[in-house]
């Protein structure tokens, strides 16, 4: 009886790891947990620091994010008022400066679209998107 029991829990151990033997062989050295290299239209923070008095920066987060807290100077532009916002940020935009657009996280898409409008639309260079958005400056503030 005993013997019958330690098979079944061998084999159940066996079982559960197959999905992981099966992802190490599938992604061997690159493991989808890892952080993915910036793309050519990121930007780190550390980088964005570094350019310090030429970054504009702009917050692609709907308006109640923005109004509860921002990137001090940043400025509001979003999708949803686009149209109304744009304007104003263009009149404080110079052409020296670069433009470092943020949203909520990594996976947040808003900022990646404000930006590829700012470059398609409104034919701006030096547009990035900030790697992390919001939640990597939060970090780096603790």
């Amino acid at each position: 009886m005993k013997g019958g029991l330690w098979g079944q829990a061998l084999l159940l151990i066996a079982l559960a790891l197959l999905p992981a033997i099966g992802q190490a062989v599938y992604y061997g050295e690159r493991a989808p947990w890892q952080a993915q290299p910036v793309t050519s239209d990121e930007v780190d923070l550390a980088q964005a620091q570094a350019w310090d008095d030429s970054v504009m920066w702009l917050d692609a987060r709907p308006d109640a994010q923005f109004q509860q807290e921002h990137i001090p100077g940043a400025i509001l532009l979003n999708e949803d008022r686009w149209n109304e916002l744009l304007g104003p940020m263009l009149a404080a935009w110079a052409p020296d400066k670069h433009v470092v657009v943020y949203c909520s996280s990594l996976s947040c898409g808003a900022s990646h679209d404000v930006a590829r409008r700012l470059r398609d639309e409104a034919r701006l260079s030096n547009v990035y998107v900030l790697r992390g958005g919001w939640e990597t400056w939060q970090a780096a503030k603790k």
